[in-house]
């Protein structure tokens, strides 16, 4: 007969045996996912390989695509990975500033701070971030501002997804219990020790997983930097050698499956990521 540990509980066995079947069940599951995945990869494939199929007086065509010019100019669209990068990292971290500040002036009290927070918040959603980019690289000059496209870019990008965090982040603020406040008060603690030991880590911990679904929209939306003309990132590189050659659908599949896997890489480090921060709450 197996030992039961605790009353109340099943034997030890039994849930080693329950545990082991929950295990190869999610086995299959991740199996059956990647056979789909495999399978709807290699259907796109078939749909660029230009193939045409004549069935009963139906001819369907597949989309031809130029492999040669595809092998010949990958390396040099690559290159633009860097920048892409660069913009995306440097635009979130001004992001998560932005809308930390953002967020903790919609919490204020005092009237001027709450009015600049809500009119950043109300501006920057109120317009595309398309014409945030080209305001600060065209506008700022006459007022004898220069920036670069890159720092234009950054500034844009920073600004705008701090615009959309700062709810985020007012939502992380909001979760800390009044009681955790009234409890470092009554330790001693000042406002502002409260907030950077007691609130801030809490809200952080909060706003993490939607911060890494922002950045990899971010890593997508740096492609409107390129249209300054001024920052040689990935979607400049495709554009520029396209049109020079004719081929601006092949560069632009390039820089799609550059994305796409950016995308995937990214997403694999967010669900660690998510899988971590979740361990605190079971």
């Amino acid at each position: 007969m197996a030992s039961i540990t605790n009353e109340g509980q099943m034997p030890a066995s039994q849930a080693e045996l329950l545990y082991q079947a929950q295990l190869r069940k999610e086995r299959v599951f991740r199996m059956h996912v990647g056979i789909s995945w495999g399978v709807l990869f290699l259907i796109l494939i078939f749909l660029f390989s230009g193939q045409h199929i004549e069935f009963g007086g139906f001819t369907f065509k597949t989309i031809n695509v130029d492999s040669e010019f595809i092998f010949k100019n990958i390396t040099f669209i690559a290159g633009g990975l860097g920048q892409t990068l660069l913009i995306s990292v440097l635009s979130i971290l001004f992001a998560i500033v932005m809308a930390l500040f953002a967020a903790l002036g919609r919490l204020s009290k005092f009237p001027p701070i709450y009015a600049l927070s809500t009119f950043y918040v109300s501006l920057i959603r109120g317009t595309p971030l398309y014409l945030q980019i080209f305001f600060f690289f065209l506008a700022l000059p006459q007022l004898g501002i220069v920036l670069s496209g890159i720092v234009s870019g950054v500034l844009a990008l920073g600004l705008n997804y701090g615009a959309y965090m700062s709810e985020t982040f007012r939502a992380g603020l909001s979760s800390v219990g009044k009681g955790q406040r009234e409890a470092a008060m009554a330790l001693g603690m000042t406002p502002g020790q409260t907030m950077m030991r007691i609130v801030l880590p809490q809200a952080l911990r909060f706003a993490i997983p939607p911060m890494g679904n922002d950045f990899i929209s971010m890593t997508k939306d740096s492609a409107l930097v390129s249209a300054t003309g001024f920052v040689h990132e990935l979607m400049w590189r495709a554009t520029k050698v396209g049109r020079a050659q004719f081929n601006s659908l092949e560069a632009l599949i390039m820089a799609a499956m550059f994305y796409w896997v950016m995308t995937l890489i990214l997403t694999y480090f967010q669900s660690k990521l998510e899988a971590r921060l979740s361990k605190g709450d079971r």
